[in-house]
């Protein structure tokens, strides 16, 4: 019923948040009035202001050995022609003397959510932005730490980063194809760097447009249900690769890469939701992870997936 209250509010032009899972089966709508009742806060703001922070997180991640386990199942379906692009995640125990609140409070992000008690997204990702009928999508795929020396022309040039980059723009391409027309690649492969904690990284996105019909806020819901999940954090096919994803991590995702995203009335901003730490009856986990393909290095992605834990 939510993505048809999505096309219902979006008729009545009333402004509201949303929240999807990861296979976008459980879909939250709430009137932005609503937020504070609800415990729930956000903040969308691409120019945010980097604020110095000295918190960080012990972390405790799965071994290599389990991971490389999990990697070697999934080049053999990459092998069978299963997948092509999957993207393995795992979740990593976290030790912090912070509350959800003061995770919030601190982390710097473009998309930053926190849902009532439960969990907290700092995360530089877009999924989708609305405005005047067009449709933009900002596909992240490629991370490299900036310390390292041309790091930014070893990321450009990677031949396995640009074919993995490559396959995420296309498949972007494709989802935007489903609901827009004239969709077209406006920048491709540019490097953003991003604070992570003690580190700084440079990651790689690409800017994809197409163009909506004038009712589009009617069919606000439908647009979405289309898209999802997000190809960025799945992979390539869509469908067999969720499949794989659910045999061979190991663990529920939950709302760890899903989106949320607000409506104000007349345009529509949303993040995917990454850089996520969820509170369990066992403590703080983060969730992190990286796309494979069949050159992807087992030990090169393990470290990928924790420097990928951290706190902006």
């Amino acid at each position: 019923m939510s993505f048809e209250l999505l096309n219902e509010l979006g008729k009545e032009k009333r402004a509201f948040l949303f929240i999807t899972d990861f296979k976008a089966l459980k879909v939250e709508v709430f009137l932005l009035d609503e937020l504070e009742r609800n415990n729930i806060e956000f903040c969308i703001d691409a120019n945010h202001t980097y604020k110095q922070h000295n918190n960080f997180l012990e972390k405790s991640s799965v071994t290599f050995k389990e991971y490389k386990q999990k990697f070697d199942s999934i080049q053999e379906h990459i092998k069978a022609g299963d997948t092509y692009l999957l993207n393995l995640t795992q979740p990593t125990k976290i030790d912090t003397n912070l509350t959800l609140k003061e995770i919030y409070d601190v982390a710097n992000a473009h998309y930053k959510l926190r849902y009532k008690d439960k969990f907290v997204c700092f995360s530089p990702e877009s999924f989708i932005k609305i405005k005047d009928n067009k449709i933009h999508t900002y596909p992240m795929k490629g991370t490299i730490d900036a310390s390292i020396e041309d790091a930014k022309e070893k990321i450009l040039s990677d031949a396995k980063e640009m074919a993995e980059h490559v396959m995420v723009v296309d498949l972007l391409r494709n989802d935007l194809s489903i609901v827009s027309k004239k969709v077209r690649v406006d920048q491709f492969r540019y490097v953003q760097k991003i604070f992570a904690g003690e580190k700084e990284l440079l990651q790689v996105s690409s800017h994809i447009s197409g163009e909506l019909d004038d009712d589009w806020q009617n069919k606000i819901g439908d647009i979405l249900k289309s898209l999802l999940p997000a190809g960025s954090i799945s992979g390539t096919p869509k469908k067999s690769t969720v499949e794989i994803i659910e045999q061979s991590e190991g663990y529920d995702r939950g709302y760890f890469t899903g989106v949320f995203g607000v409506f104000d009335g007349e345009s529509l901003d949303s993040g995917v939701m990454i850089r996520f730490i969820e509170k369990t009856k066992n403590g703080y986990i983060y969730k992190s992870g990286g796309g494979i393909t069949c050159d992807s290095d087992a030990k090169s992605e393990y470290n990928e997936m924790q420097d990928k834990v951290y706190l902006p």
